[in-house]
């Protein structure tokens, strides 16, 4: 695993373990399409990034003002529970830098096993740039995406804001109205106007306004459907992220970005074998819905005695073990 982590991007005599990059992206989309009998009608794919702290002097190490310290700025996307990227960046960049690189390079391989599925591309504001959004369009690519207010967006929804403030007032209860427009920035950032979904929220004495910019359209995508079934569900990719941390994602405490990625990856795989333990194994039983450390620490961190004959690998759990029923349940479903 050392020698895995130090190889070098050209293979020498000295160093003989080395590592494909692009075969462990490949290996990631085709898991994840190997994962499903029938080609879907529609995927939606999230983006996130997060921030992996830093406490050495490793590579291209650079302080983030947003989270206070030194760190690297990790990508993330996933569709639904399947991990399709883990791409290791420095911080001293833009959240959705290298995105459309990685979209465009998921999308090809997708498209090439599902050629006629929907893909909806997801995020919040951090990724809402013209670059990401315009390729989408030129590529049948449909994407809602968060928009980070200003003091336009809330002239706008202003007098949905007023609207929610009564309805508030008159029940005593939070209320939310939802809004839309065709909105384009007046300084030329974005190519063409787009739709804009606004949430006029009122909690309180407190105004909450948000806002979502979507190529989608038509009946199915009504303003509150796209706001709270679609554009809300993508909290969700903060619990996938925050099981890669369970399993140790964080740990890129070698010297180089190449070695860490490496180490990124290991996480990742790690987690996609966890994943696929919960989708198959643990289907119908109590731990179907857990998180990953839940699972590792639970039905896997367990003691036993390995014994090797001549014949025979014996591995000898404990009796009082108390989850050996499902233990031998979930190996039952795996040989299925």
């Amino acid at each position: 695993m050392n020698r895995l982590e130090l190889s070098t991007p050209e293979p020498t005599r000295y160093k003989k373990v080395d590592s494909d990059p692009d075969a462990i992206d490949r290996l990631l989309l085709d898991l994840f399409l190997e994962a499903f009998p029938q080609p879907p009608r529609q995927i939606v794919l999230d983006l996130d990034a997060t921030d992996l702290p830093l406490h050495g002097h490793q590579e291209q190490r650079f302080f983030h003002g947003y989270y206070d310290g030194y760190c690297y700025l990790p990508l993330y996307i996933f569709c639904g529970e399947h991990l399709l990227c883990a791409r290791l960046r420095p911080a001293n960049q833009d959240a959705a830098a290298g995105s459309v690189e990685e979209i465009q390079r998921i999308v090809a391989q997708i498209r090439q096993a599902w050629p006629k599925v929907q893909v909806i591309l997801r995020g919040d504001s951090g990724f809402c740039r013209d670059a990401l959004m315009s390729w989408c369009e030129s590529n049948r690519v449909d994407f809602v995406l968060g928009l980070a207010r200003n003091s336009r967006l809330e002239g706008l929804v202003a007098p949905y804001v007023t609207k929610a403030r009564g309805r508030q007032s008159a029940t005593g209860k939070p209320a939310r109205i939802f809004a839309e427009f065709v909105y384009e920035t007046v300084s030329g950032t974005w190519s063409q106007a787009r739709r804009v979904v606004a949430k006029a929220e009122v909690l309180g004495d407190k105004e909450n306004p948000r806002f979502v910019v979507t190529s989608l359209r038509g009946r199915r995508w009504s303003r509150r459907a796209l706001y709270e079934k679609l554009y809300c569900a993508r909290g969700e990719m903060e619990n996938r992220i925050k099981e890669q941390m369970s399993l140790f994602a964080d740990r890129v405490s070698t010297e180089t970005m190449r070695a860490n990625q490496m180490r990124l990856y290991l996480s990742g795989v790690a987690y996609v074998l966890v994943s696929a333990l919960r989708r198959l194994g643990l289907a119908g039983t109590e731990l179907e819905r857990a998180q990953a450390t839940t699972i590792r620490l639970r039905l896997l961190k367990i003691g036993a005695q390995v014994r090797v004959t001549a014949r025979r690998v014996w591995v000898q759990m404990a009796e009082s073990f108390p989850l050996q029923s499902l233990f031998w349940q979930v190996a039952d479903q795996l040989r299925c």
